[in-house]
């Protein structure tokens, strides 16, 4: 048996899906609705890194919210661990988790967006996340090794960059922050060269130059 992971792309339309999940029957693209969308998959319920990171995803619940994001987990773990486990969140850390999680025991929906790595695990997830916007376009996708948890900062922070780059036709620079300047599209022609170089834009050269949005 080969173990090539089929892994969707930058670009690509993320794969539809109907699953059950701890809040119901869903099927993805009338779920998501018009919503961008953080989909993660993590390795099992009841481990120590997972409950840390579904405990800060519901914490940041707001900032997603007000971002136009919906949150959605998922593991190869059934219905009953999943619920099992979010109440035992709530007991112990004292988070509830608003946003469903998909119980993905056929691994129907892992193998559909190569959460399965076998190098890594053939009977677990990755850290996976991918980030999907409202015309269901995958416009993002960040894995982690099952060791290492999650920066939901970093996650927050280029969900503002994706979304400003499409509202504003610009790209972001390393680093770069809500309110900080945008990076201009490189120019074209030698007419766009020349009229960079004549521009009040902050130069440091004709390819790479800033502004305020």
């Amino acid at each position: 048996m080969s173990d090539t992971v089929s892994l969707p792309k930058i670009g690509d339309p993320a794969p539809d899906f109907t699953a059950v999940t701890t809040h119901g029957e869903i099927t993805f693209s009338k779920w998501a609705d018009k919503s961008w969308v953080v989909l993660f998959s993590h390795p099992a319920d009841f481990t120590p890194v997972c409950t840390t990171e579904l405990a800060e995803f519901a914490r940041r619940k707001d900032d997603f919210e007000k971002r136009n994001v919906k949150l959605i987990g998922l593991s190869i773990d059934s219905i009953h661990s999943h619920l099992a486990w979010t109440q035992n969140m709530k007991e112990k850390v004292g988070v509830e988790i608003p946003y469903p999680l998909i119980a993905d025991l056929s691994m129907a929906v892992a193998h559909k967006y190569g959460m399965i790595h076998p190098g890594a695990s053939a009977t677990a997830t990755v850290r996976a996340v991918f980030l999907i916007d409202p015309k269901k376009t995958i416009r993002a996708i960040i894995y982690y090794p099952m060791t290492n948890g999650r920066n939901i900062d970093e996650i927050v922070r280029l969900v503002d960059s994706l979304q400003t780059s499409e509202q504003h036709a610009c790209a972001t620079p390393v680093n770069w922050k809500p309110g900080e300047k945008v990076i201009v599209p490189p120019p074209k022609t030698e007419k766009e060269v020349a009229d960079r170089l004549a521009s009040d834009y902050e130069k440091t050269d004709f390819y790479l130059c800033k502004k305020s949005i």
